[in-house]
């Protein structure tokens, strides 16, 4: 039952971050396929009752979480996990960071994310050391910082 809840958090949270067109009619349990209906089914007793667009964006994270990995979805549970513990003061601050980030221009996205996975892969002293270095850095020295930064992160952590 844990997990089904689990899922069911996931699947809220994924929908939070998909930006389907948002259709103005609700979606009928029945329409949903029999994967999306067993992934959604914590939601089932309330389906009726659930808004189009909560619908349309609960859809939208079951068929995302249909094509994750199982390492992806194991990333998800993890990430879900820190959701829940987080304040809702760090959960606003994190929206806001999020919603900077859907604002900045495609490449320097994909600049952010590359580096995020070379930081990922970091012995955790070393993602420490660099930690403190930033957060002692005014926000223009950041900035600056970061423009600085090749493309690519180095191959090699």
């Amino acid at each position: 039952m844990k997990s089904i809840n689990i899922i069911a958090g996931l699947i809220g949270i994924l929908g939070c971050f998909c930006h389907p067109a948002l259709a103005d009619q609700s979606i009928a349990w029945e329409e949903l396929s029999r994967e999306e209906q067993r992934i959604l089914k914590p939601a089932h007793k309330n389906w009726e009752k659930l808004s189009a667009e909560k619908q349309q964006l609960l859809r939208a994270g079951a068929r995302r979480w249909e094509q994750m990995t199982p390492e992806q979805r194991a990333r998800a549970r993890k990430n879900l996990k820190r959701w829940k513990e987080m304040s809702p003061e760090e959960r606003k601050k994190f929206r806001k960071r999020l919603e900077r980030f859907r604002k900045l221009p495609p490449e320097k996205r994909r600049k952010l994310r590359r580096y995020r996975e070379w930081f990922r892969k970091l012995p955790e002293a070393r993602r420490q050391e660099l930690r403190k270095r930033w957060q002692k850095m005014t926000p223009q020295e950041r900035r600056k910082h970061f423009n600085r930064l090749p493309k690519r992160p180095p191959h090699r952590p």
